[in-house]
C-alpha cells in the first residue's frame, strides 16, 4: 500500500509540474517582456521541441535572436516559420528586417513587398523598405515609402524623412 501511495504521489507530481509548449510559449512571452531575451529563447526552444510545428514559437524566437544579434539564428528561424506558414506577414517583416541588418538590400526589398501586398497598412514595413531603398540609393522610393509610413503614424519615419528626404 506504502509503495502504491509512493507511487501515485511520484506520478501525480510529474504530471502536475510537466509544461506544454503553450505554458512555455507564455513564459518565452513572459520573459521577453521584462527584457530576458536570453530567457526567452530557451523556452521558445522548449517549446518547439514540444511541439516542433509551432510556427509562432519560430517567429517569436527569430525577434529574440534578432534582438541578441543572431542573426542566422534569427533568419533559421524566420525560414522555418515561413515553411510551416507562407502567408505569415509578419515572418516576411522580420526576415526583411534580418536581411537589411545582413546587408542583403534585395533579399531585403522582395521581403517587404511581399510584406506590404499582404498588409498595405503596416508603417513599419513601409519605414523597412524606406531605409532599404536608401541603402539601393533609389531616394525617390525611400521617400515616398517614409511618406507613406508617416501618414500611417510612424514617428520613425518622420525622423528619416527628415534625415535623408531634405
Amino acid at each position: 500500500m506504502k509503495n502504491l501511495l509512493l507511487f501515485s504521489f511520484t506520478l501525480l507530481s510529474i504530471c502536475g509540474w510537466s509544461q506544454t509548449a503553450e505554458n512555455y510559449f507564455d513564459q518565452a512571452m513572459k520573459k521577453s517582456n521584462a527584457g530576458n531575451t536570453q530567457g526567452a529563447v530557451m523556452d521558445y526552444t522548449k517549446a518547439i521541441n514540444l511541439k516542433p510545428e509551432f510556427s509562432q514559437a519560430y517567429l517569436n524566437r527569430s525577434m529574440e535572436k534578432l534582438k541578441i544579434n543572431d542573426l542566422d539564428g534569427a533568419l533559421a528561424d524566420a525560414n522555418k516559420t515561413l515553411e510551416l506558414h507562407e502567408d505569415n506577414t509578419y515572418a516576411y517583416t522580420t526576415r526583411a528586417n534580418i536581411y537589411y541588418k545582413m546587408k542583403n538590400y534585395k533579399a531585403a526589398l522582395q521581403d517587404c513587398n511581399i510584406a506590404i501586398k499582404n498588409n498595405t497598412s503596416d508603417y513599419v514595413v513601409y519605414n523597412l523598405r524606406g531605409l532599404v531603398y536608401n541603402h539601393l540609393k533609389d531616394k525617390q522610393s525611400a521617400c515616398d515609402d517614409f511618406s507613406r509610413a508617416m501618414g500611417l503614424g510612424s514617428e520613425s519615419a518622420a525622423k528619416n524623412f527628415k534625415t535623408f528626404c531634405h
